[in-house]
C-alpha cells in the first residue's frame, strides 16, 4: 500500500481526485501495480476524445519509485446507447528503471522572437522508451506540381517510443505542463543514475592483488 500520508503520496491521491477518472477505482489500481513500493514522483494525464456522437475518456498515469517506473492505464466504454452501462478497462505495466533506455522531451514556445528566460513552455511532449516499440506514422507523398495525379506512394515517419503523453497548456493549463516537466527531469535523473551505477567495472580496478615480491619486506602490495 503507498502511504497516503508521505508527500508524494498525498500529491498523488490529490492529483487523481482533481483528474476526476474513477479517483477510486485508478488510486486502488496505482495501488496495488505499486505493491508496497513508495511514489517518488508521478504524472495523471487524462484525455478526451470524441467520435461522432460518442465521448471516450482515459487516463494515464506514470508512477516513479527507487526502482521501477509504474504505468497504469484505465479508459472507458459505453455499452448501451443511453450511457447507462459504462465498461473500465485497466491496464498495468511495471518497468525496471535500468531497462528504461531513452527519455525524450520536446516543448513549444510561442513568440520565440520575445522569449525571455522567465516564459513557460506552452506544450510538452514525453516520448519514453524501454522495449524497442516503435511507431510508424504514414501520409500519401507528393510532388512539388500541384496537377500531379500520379501515385507517389507514402511518406512518413519512425518514431521509437513506449509511452508517448502530451500536455498542453491550452488543454491542461500551464501546471499541468510543469508538472510533465518536473516528472520528466525525475525520471531522467533516475535512469542516469542508474546507468552509473551498472557501469562495468574497469579491467584495472576489477583485478585480483598480487603477491607481494619476495624481496619486498614490511610492505603490503596491492
Amino acid at each position: 500500500m503507498f502511504s497516503r500520508t508521505s508527500a508524494p503520496g498525498r500529491d498523488l491521491h490529490s492529483a487523481l481526485e482533481r483528474a476526476g477518472f474513477y479517483p477510486k477505482l485508478v488510486a486502488d489500481v496505482v495501488e496495488d501495480a505499486l505493491d508496497g513500493m513508495e511514489p517518488l514522483a508521478h504524472l495523471v494525464q487524462l484525455e478526451t476524445h470524441i467520435e461522432h456522437t460518442e465521448v471516450h475518456r482515459h487516463v494515464t498515469v506514470l508512477v516513479l519509485t527507487s526502482d521501477v517506473m509504474v504505468i497504469v492505464h484505465v479508459d472507458d466504454q459505453q455499452l448501451d446507447m443511453a450511457g447507462d452501462q459504462v465498461m473500465a478497462q485497466v491496464s498495468t505495466e511495471t518497468v525496471p528503471i535500468g531497462r528504461i533506455s531513452s527519455v525524450v522531451l520536446s516543448f513549444v514556445y510561442h513568440q520565440p522572437q520575445n522569449y525571455r528566460s522567465s516564459d513557460k513552455s506552452r506544450e510538452l511532449t514525453l516520448a519514453i522508451s524501454w522495449s524497442g516499440g516503435q511507431r510508424v506514422d504514414l501520409a500519401p507523398a507528393g510532388c512539388a506540381d500541384p496537377q500531379c495525379e500520379a501515385d507517389h506512394g507514402y511518406t512518413g515517419t519512425l518514431q521509437r517510443e513506449d509511452v508517448l503523453l502530451r500536455v498542453s497548456a491550452e488543454a491542461d493549463g500551464l501546471q499541468a505542463v510543469e508538472d510533465a516537466r518536473s516528472f520528466a527531469r525525475a525520471l531522467r535523473q533516475a535512469t542516469t543514475t542508474t546507468a552509473l551505477d551498472t557501469r562495468p567495472v574497469p579491467a584495472a580496478e576489477s583485478r585480483a592483488p598480487r603477491p607481494a615480491g619476495r624481496f619486498v619486506r614490511g610492505h603490503h602490495q596491492g
